[in-house]
């Protein structure tokens, strides 16, 4: 029976022209409109077999097919949340009812939380996401409605002198002062710090590494020691059996804690999160001379893009060409005749 009652809701169950069997609900207890809905299913089913047609794919199954496809992205949870929001949106549409007008009032109502441009971009950025997968990968849509990203202001890269850091790691309790100092000498991240275990270094070789589940990029970080980090390394042998850093015989998990802040507030530093450590790090080696190259392998960064916001704080290769003009100044200030003689050859 190709319609069919369980509890209150009206079912379908139907064989398509390939010979799959489709059942599902038709979330409805009305019969009439049960049977319209069994009729249209099978009337789509008809045209997508026989004229080519596009199947009509829900919002929802394309959230879980790209969730699934998705998993191993760093940033999977905090997309999660953004689902969720879009779900009271478009949850129950069909791919292709969304349209650029549903897409502006959707960025509408996200502006309308009071929430910056960049959260806003991270919701749109999902939604895009998924809508372009439909396209390119699954074929269920020959195209889909441009996305406009709202504009987000370029933040200045915040980092520290050598002598600020300096005055920050000595008033800094000990488990800090050494994490911090950790993440000036190698640009670690947070969590690698903070998570950091013994099976993960290697001292006699001056080398550690990052796993790919652990990394942002989701590719393995070889991560070379230099003299500074090998000996805050060896500071804290034996005093934890599997984490590199602890506190009180436990595995430090927060840095960004109240300890922080008075530090902070101590050495007269301000607008600085423990993210920037990773910017220092990096504004320093390219202050020394490191290549992008060289710094976005270091750093384990996915593109050179994200490097290149560095290039500014080395320009020593640029002196060269800087001092022509002065040099043309003097032959001016000196020559001026002779220099308007040549210049008219």
């Amino acid at each position: 029976m190709s319609l069919y009652k369980r509890g209150n809701t009206w079912w379908i169950d139907v064989n398509a022209p390939n010979g799959k069997r489709i059942q599902e609900s038709t979330r409805t207890s009305n019969k009439t409109f049960a049977q319209e809905y069994h009729d249209k299913l099978k009337s789509d089913l008809w045209r997508i077999h026989h004229l080519g047609e596009k199947p009509k794919v829900r919002w929802q199954e394309a959230v879980v097919k790209w969730l699934k496809e998705s998993s191993h992205k760093a940033s999977i949870e905090s997309d999660k949340v953004h689902l969720r929001w879009l779900d009271k949106h478009l949850g129950g549409m069909f791919l292709d009812q969304i349209s650029r007008s549903m897409i502006d009032e959707i960025t509408d109502a996200k502006q309308a939380e009071g929430v910056t441009n960049a959260t806003v971009n991270r919701v749109l950025e999902v939604l895009r996401a998924i809508l372009r997968r439909a396209v390119e990968d699954w074929e269920w849509l020959d195209r889909v409605p441009k996305v406009r990203l709202l504009p987000e202001p370029t933040r200045r890269i915040r980092w520290l002198r050598p002598d600020e850091a300096e005055r920050l790691l000595a008033v800094l309790p000990a488990h800090l002062a050494d994490m911090a100092a950790f993440s000036l000498a190698t640009g670690l991240r947070r969590a690698n710090v903070t998570g950091l275990q013994w099976s993960q270094v290697d001292l006699i070789r001056r080398v550690a590494w990052v796993h790919p589940d652990q990394a942002k990029a989701r590719r393995a970080i070889s991560v070379p020691l230099n003299a500074d980090a090998v000996l805050i390394v060896r500071k804290w042998i034996g005093l934890h059996s599997t984490h590199v850093f602890s506190f009180n015989g436990r595995p430090i998990t927060q840095v960004s804690t109240k300890a922080w802040y008075k530090g902070l507030e101590r050495a007269g530093i301000t607008d600085f999160r423990w993210h920037d450590l990773r910017h220092t790090w990096a504004s320093w080696h390219v202050q020394s001379g490191t290549p992008l190259y060289a710094l976005q392998e270091l750093g384990g960064w996915e593109s050179s893009e994200m490097v290149r916001k560095y290039a500014h704080l080395a320009c020593e290769h640029l002196a060269p060409y800087a001092e022509r003009l002065s040099s043309l100044r003097v032959v001016v200030a000196e020559k001026p005749l002779q220099l308007s003689l040549q210049c008219a050859k």
